[in-house]
């Protein structure tokens, strides 16, 4: 066997779901008959609203003895297809594994890793001043509050609380479960933290010092016994993280350059200078994060600026060219753009939007967040405040003016102002007349709104819309796009959704709905890619065949890992290639999510690129069954080509 290079095949042919069913595992029960209110599957899913996966469950051979150790790709297998009811279901299980405790920390094991990870260093302002003034007892509810805060905001946006000191909180984002988006998730928990620890109602007014650093560490080690016992970390990233904490003002949030680097343009911050930190060897540069900044595109923020030239996208391009040309003559057409993290789905949406820019048109364009996945509206609310200008200072009365500007373009009825008004949570000033609605009404109202907003759009002019990263969609969110996608048949609108091969397109295969799969790239493509990266300076022939080889005809990895080695070229003399910065944390979150699959793709990693199965069932010591099975999925998440 060998790691997955690049693929081949069409580039447009329907998407395919694995439906091979997940069967009971060979594990310790996490979930034992003795906890309190334990009941049977089926009425465990009534409780929670989701009587409709009882059958699922059933056929699957799911019990309480491996319920803890779903994960979500285990239940999109099994037929749970709504995400919204993925994160609830893996919450409900959180909370039967222990409570509030296992919900707000991530289940590890005995075991360090080598890993990057962005730590966030909370500390309460005049904790000193606050012990010399208050009664013990009067000061543990607070710092009983203060911790309790943290722990909630930590664990909502999917963080790990890794230890209490004193009144300083060490926050761990990237370990044990990494996400993509590890830094950008560090910085909102650190806003978030501000905004949530000033609004506490204590005997005091509370105020925190925040200090975020990114970078490599090993992390994992169970130091200690009993209630003493932490996950050690070493290295570098949480001192420094410590000492940016002390160069914050009160409420201020303050991050390294490692962490700005993986930040784009999300963010507003405030470069603070190069600081002389205790213990740091070199200054070191320190951004204050005033505020999340107002974006159109996840990819335009964080990529924007060094756009490369599409390549080996030609076919792919005049598709989407047709489609629009069809759209425009009033055949409403839907092109669902799937493809793996990085292979370039936001840059071919980037590419049309500019042969696009001198024809005259309506774009509305969406994106879905992950920390928004269980946010309702998510995605359009944005692209409605965007569109109308709103600013972080703006009154309820300046919201409520520019919101009128903007319906008044798409001549909005009253009622449907409203109705968007309360969807924005913008208070009514007396402008707009009252309506008695129950939720559902309301709900529904508010669906029937925005697909008329539509309409009257594409009555003036052809319309682009655009759906980026549906994988993380909302589940009402969802229910607007399957609206758009039944009522844009005969309105000159051309819909893109993109979304990643996990999330599975209820629209596939409907009238004017096409299917395009991006492949990798073939290695001259990628060859070309290196060349327009490196310009004029010329990479060792040696480089360019390992970037190649490493980089699997992903095109992020190519533009990431040539940039990478370009930028060590200075400073070393024959630079190595490694993950850079940028890649990590997507390839870690793609390992954390096999499970027990992830070791024997370590193995395999440690033993080369190519191996064979007696090799690797030799080293990994498992049953046989059990190394089939991680294999099997380490091939279908495409890390491994047979």
């Amino acid at each position: 066997m060998r790691r997955r290079d690049s693929d081949s095949g069409p580039a447009e042919r329907p998407i395919q779901k694995n439906k091979r069913k997940v069967g009971r595992a060979a594990a310790a029960p996490i979930l034992g008959a003795d906890l309190p209110g334990m009941q049977q599957i089926d009425d465990w899913l009534k409780r929670l609203g989701m009587r409709e996966y009882i059958q699922h469950f059933a056929e699957n051979d799911i019990d309480f003895a491996i319920l803890g150790d779903l994960t979500d790709q285990d239940l999109e297998k099994i037929g749970v297809t709504s995400l919204g009811h993925r994160r609830k279901l893996l919450r409900a299980i959180a909370d039967l594994q222990g409570g509030e405790a296992a919900a707000a920390a991530p289940r590890v094991t005995d075991s360090a890793e080598r890993r990057q990870v962005t730590v966030l260093f909370s500390d309460l302002v005049g904790s000193t001043a606050l012990s010399a003034r208050m009664d013990p007892e009067d000061l543990r509810e607070v710092i009983s509050a203060y911790r309790k805060c943290v722990a909630e905001v930590v664990r909502r946006i999917g963080g790990y609380v890794a230890k209490y000191l004193g009144d300083g909180v060490l926050v761990y984002f990237g370990y044990p479960e990494a996400h993509e988006d590890d830094a950008e998730r560090a910085v909102r928990a650190g806003l978030e933290l501000i905004a949530a620890i000033s609004a506490l109602t204590t005997r005091t007014y509370l105020q925190t010092r925040i200090g975020i650093a990114t970078g490599l560490v090993v992390v994992g080690d169970l130091v200690g016994s009993g209630e003493a016992q932490e996950r050690g970390i070493v290295g570098e990233t949480p001192n420094l993280a410590a000492r940016l904490q002390g160069v914050a003002e009160p409420n201020q949030v303050v991050i390294a350059e490692s962490t700005r680097k993986l930040l784009g343009n999300l963010f507003e911050l405030v470069d603070l200078g190069a600081k002389d930190l205790k213990g740091i060897t070199r200054p070191t540069g320190a951004w204050a994060v005033a505020r999340t900044r107002a974006i159109e595109s996840r990819f335009e923020a964080l990529r924007a600026s060094d756009l490369t030239d599409l390549v080996g996208r030609e076919e792919e391009q005049e598709l989407l060219a047709r489609r629009w040309t069809r759209a425009k003559s009033g055949e409403g057409q839907v092109v669902l753009l799937s493809g793996e993290p990085g292979i370039g789905k936001s840059r071919l949406i980037a590419g049309l939007l500019e042969r696009l820019a001198s024809e005259p048109h309506a774009r509305q364009r969406y994106f879905c967040s992950p920390q928004y996945t269980d946010s309702a509206f998510y995605p359009i609310i944005s692209q409605i405040e965007r569109a109308a200008g709103y600013a972080h200072d703006d009154t309820p009365q300046t919201k409520l003016d520019k919101l009128d500007t903007l319906l008044a373009q798409s001549f909005a009825s009253r009622p449907d102002a409203v109705l968007l008004a309360e969807l924005l949570s913008v208070p009514n000033d007396g402008r707009y007349p009252k309506r008695e609605l129950t939720p559902p009404q309301r709900r529904e109202e508010i669906l029937e709104a925005l697909t008329t907003q539509l309409e009257k759009l594409a009555s003036q002019h052809p319309t682009l819309m655009i759906f980026e990263d549906v994988h993380w969609i909302d589940p009402t969110s969802l229910e607007v796009l399957n609206r758009t996608v039944d009522r844009i048949k005969t309105l000159p609108v051309l819909l893109i959704v993109s979304f990643r091969p996990e999330f599975n397109a209820p629209w596939t295969g409907q009238l004017r709905v096409t299917s395009l799969v991006l492949n990798r790239l073939e290695e001259r493509e990628v060859g070309a890619i290196i060349a327009r990266v490196a310009g004029n300076r010329a990479l060792p022939a040696d480089l360019t065949a390992e970037i190649v080889q490493r980089a699997d005809g992903i095109p992020l990895f190519v533009e990431e890992m040539t940039k990478a080695v370009l930028e060590a070229q200075g400073e070393v003399a024959a630079p190595a290639i490694t993950v850079p910065a940028s890649l990590h944390g997507l390839l870690m979150a793609r390992l954390d999510r096999l499970g027990s699959a992830k070791e024997v793709a370590q193995i395999g990693a440690a033993i080369g690129r190519e191996f064979s199965n007696a090799l690797l069932t030799a080293l990994v010591g498992k049953p046989e069954a059990e190394l089939r099975s991680a294999i099997d999925s380490l091939i279908a998440a495409g890390l491994l080509l047979r």
